[in-house]
Parts: C-alpha cells; structure tokens; sequence
C-alpha cells in the first residue's frame, strides 16, 4: 500500500555538486524543480500549487553557503540563509550592505529565516520578496550555472513575472552578486502580521549631499507581477525634507496599478505604496 502525502507525486534525487544537479535537471526534465530551504516550493505543493515530476535536492553541495565582501562588491551564495545574513558580523557588510541583514528582519519567524536560502528566494521571484526587491534596487547580478557553463543575468533582466525567471530549465543559482555599496539603502513593508508576506514593500536609496537630494532609486513591491521601479528624476536637487518625501510617495503611487485582492483595494495599496516610499526615503535620509 502507497503513503498518502499531500503533495502530487513525485521523483527525488539528491546532488553532491553543482555539475551533478544541472546533469539531473537534464535528465528528470522540465518540470523538475530544485530544493533547497523549501520554505516556498513545499507549502506550493501541499496545496498542489505547484507540481513538480522531480525534485533535485541541493542542500547538501558544499561551497554554496557564504557572504562575503570584496573590492568586487557583495557576494552571496545561493544556499546562505536568511538567519546567516540578518546575523552576520562581518564589517564590511555591515558597513557597505547593511541594508541586507536589516531587511532580514522582515523576513517571515524565525524557521523560516533559518531554513531559507537567498538563492531559493530570487529562484522563486515572488514580487513582493525582500531579496528580489534590494536585488533590482541594487542593481545585483545573478550567476546561473547551466550545460553551457556559467552565465550572468542582471536581477531586473532575471525577474520575468509571478514566480517567473530567466533561469532555463536546467539550471541554477549559484551566486548573486552585488557590484556596489548599497549607500543609504532602506527597505520597509507593511503586513497584516508580523511575519505575513507583505502587501506592500518599498526599497529605496538616495544618494544626499549638503542638505540636498542628488538621486534617489525606488522600487516597489507588491503592486504587480515585478518589482516596480519608479521614476525619480524629478527628486534630483530638492531638498532633503520632509515635503520631498512626501511628494516621492505620491509621485511612487502614481506609477503603479496594483491590482485588488482579499488583502486589499487597489487604492489601498496605492496609499500604502505613498506611505511606504515616504517613510523609507526620510529614514535613508539619516542612515
């Protein structure tokens, strides 16, 4: 007699190495999918959201899980986890990425922030992720390793859509690399509850000299299939004040067309999506 599970049924291989798990990728077929933390592709399958022929486990290869800072910039390991990031005490990521491991903190409870990897993360390109919205915002690299070798794919290139990616069916995060200091970099959201996913998130980076704005990036989670970047061209030598962020968050709402759902109006999440870059751009004022 079989075990009833919950999810569809399903192959299981584990891989030693990054070789091995794009062979099996080959191998098992397209819709083969690969796991990691499984903090977002498990509960998919409990509900038969998702229903993937094989899973290829990578927990297992080494080399895969670290952070580390260079003259290069950031560089982070597919199977570094959430927890990792949020607690490390590395000085030079504190000191240029600190915006990562406070981000962190917005990430679900604490199981999951310990089982979690970033690469699963940006694999799952859900629009309102912490990582994949500091990923457009940073203008962060992702290193896919396929047959054909390795390649690298700019995150706003590498995020296509709901759960959608650049990543072909036989390949898989490596790395994700960050070329430059974040700067003041803040990232905020608003959820039901603590740990929710967010209705809305905002991540923003100014760039403020002598009581002035010389630029300022936006990008808006949860107000479409991608993370929104929002044009900001207008802020450029306004005062760094307090009616400048307020106008950012207006000029931020009027750029997206999120739609509505059980969580929320569209012209709620236009409201919260004003709020938010506002309030992310004031405490990026004083990082």
């Amino acid at each position: 007699m079989g075990v009833r599970v919950k999810p569809a049924a399903f192959a299981y291989r584990r891989a030693g190495s990054v070789p091995e798990a794009v062979a099996l990728l080959g191998e098992l077929g397209d819709e083969a999918k690969i796991l990691a933390g499984g903090l977002s592709l498990v509960p998919m399958m409990n509900f038969r959201l998702a229903r993937p022929s094989a899973l290829v486990d990578v927990t297992r290869i080494p080399g895969l899980s670290y952070l580390h800072a260079d003259p290069d910039g950031l560089h982070i390991g597919a199977l570094t986890t959430h927890r990792a990031i949020e607690t490390t005490t590395d000085p030079a990521v504190r000191r240029d990425f600190g915006v990562l491991p406070r981000a962190a903190r917005w990430i679900g409870h604490y199981p999951i922030r310990s089982r979690g990897t970033f690469g699963g993360s940006i694999a799952h390109a859900d629009p309102a992720s912490e990582w994949c919205l500091l990923a457009v915002l940073l203008g962060a690299q992702v290193v896919l390793h396929g047959p054909g070798g390795q390649r690298t794919v700019p995150a706003a290139e590498f995020l296509q859509g709901y759960y959608t990616t650049d990543a072909a069916p036989d390949e898989m995060i490596t790395e994700v690399w960050f070329p430059r200091a974040a700067g003041r970099a803040v990232l905020t959201e608003f959820a039901q509850r603590a740990g929710d996913f967010a209705i809305v998130a905002a991540a923003v980076r100014a760039d403020i000299a002598d009581g002035t704005v010389r630029s300022a990036d936006v990008v808006v989670g949860g107000v479409g299939p991608l993370p929104a970047r929002i044009d900001t061209g207008s802020l450029a030598g306004q005062p760094a004040a307090p009616g400048t962020w307020d106008a950012a968050g207006k000029l931020a709402a009027s750029q997206v067309d999120p739609s509505s759902d059980n969580h929320g109006s569209s012209e709620y999440r236009k409201r919260l999506t004003a709020t938010l870059v506002s309030r992310a751009l004031a405490r990026a004022a004083v990082e």
